[in-house]
């Protein structure tokens, strides 16, 4: 048992308040302060896992959200009905499914959002026996094993001439100043939607092909280490980690089979199966078995080299895995 649990359960966190002298503790649902000493718990355990990175102590102003764990909110149409707070009014984007676990209340850029985590069923697509390989990249988003090439978007390109006019603006304000906050928020509001086009691409892109592939292959890249490198800022751009855990999940939801391929040598290989060696500078690929020529460079070994590993019966893969 760690620490923090057995002060949790030795005395509440409302008790302790109180008695501190806290007159804001009666005003709060208990369940709400309990999941904040579940959030310091969680943190020291990341700290000790990864052995450096101490926490520091941030105060009531720091936080941003707050968390009622199963109890204290009940949903009325429209309105969300809060224990210690009241019925409060919120926009639906789309109904609720499954059981509501926990319900997240979340400050950003002067708005308030109000986030439902909810326990649903798997909805599995109908059986497809297409196999593709994904090969993500920075010249295109990514590259299938069918020739198809979606481009990529650079959303925080096109963005940074007007953030940087909106940092300048920051750094010309005197800091905790009125004006400084204002400026802070326009700068939060732009990354804010460099975000939303980044993550509506990204879902769009990722349903497109577990709605089309029944096995998808993608590569197992070392993004940590390749977003510290000379094009780190065009890899956080394109955020590959983001888009191959939206993969992974419309994969498992609708009953396809996600497969990361070792990604070594996924561009030496053609199509027809000759090896074609390559040098970082070569651009362009030639096959002396095919005599064909592709411009830009293709990225489709990947896809042959996932029709040679994958299971041939992805029902027979199914049934494995289960």
């Amino acid at each position: 048992m760690s620490p923090i649990s057995h002060v949790r359960n030795a005395i509440s966190p409302t008790a302790c308040l109180q008695r501190s002298g806290c007159c804001d503790a009666r005003r709060l649902f208990p369940k709400v302060l309990q999941d904040v000493l579940d959030r310091v718990d969680e943190t020291y355990k990341a700290f000790f896992r990864r052995g450096h990175g101490f926490p520091r102590f941030k105060g009531k102003g720091w936080f941003d959200s707050f968390t009622y764990p199963q109890l204290g909110f009940r949903v009325e149409g429209s309105q969300v009905s809060l224990a210690k707070i009241g019925n409060v009014k919120i926009h639906l984007h789309r109904p609720l499914a499954g059981d509501i676990k926990t319900l997240t209340l979340k400050k950003e850029n002067g708005k308030w959002y109000a986030c439902f985590s909810c326990m649903v069923d798997s909805e599995p697509l109908p059986f497809q026996e297409s196999v593709v390989g994904i090969d993500v990249g920075l010249e295109s988003f990514a590259v299938t094993s069918d020739a198809e090439i979606v481009d990529n978007p650079r959303w925080f390109r096109q963005a940074q001439k007007k953030l940087r006019v909106r940092q300048r603006h920051v750094n010309r304000c005197r800091k905790r100043s009125s004006g400084w906050r204002k400026a802070c928020k326009l700068v939060a509001r732009l990354d804010r939607h460099v975000f939303n086009q980044r993550n509506d691409f990204q879902h769009k892109v990722s349903r497109e092909f577990v709605e089309n592939y029944g096995l998808i292959a993608g590569e197992d890249l070392n993004v940590k280490g390749l977003a510290g490198g000379r094009l780190a800022k065009s890899v956080h751009d394109a955020a590959w980690s983001s888009f191959i855990a939206k993969l992974l999940y419309k994969a498992e939801s609708a009953d396809r089979l996600l497969v990361k391929v070792e990604a070594r040598g996924t561009s030496q290989q053609c199509p027809c199966g000759a090896p074609v060696p390559k040098k970082l500078w070569d651009r362009k690929h030639h096959c002396t078995v095919l005599r064909v020529k592709h411009d830009p460079r293709p990225r489709i070994g990947i896809g042959n080299t996932t029709a040679r590993t994958a299971p041939k019966n992805l029902n027979a893969c199914n049934r494995h895995g289960s």
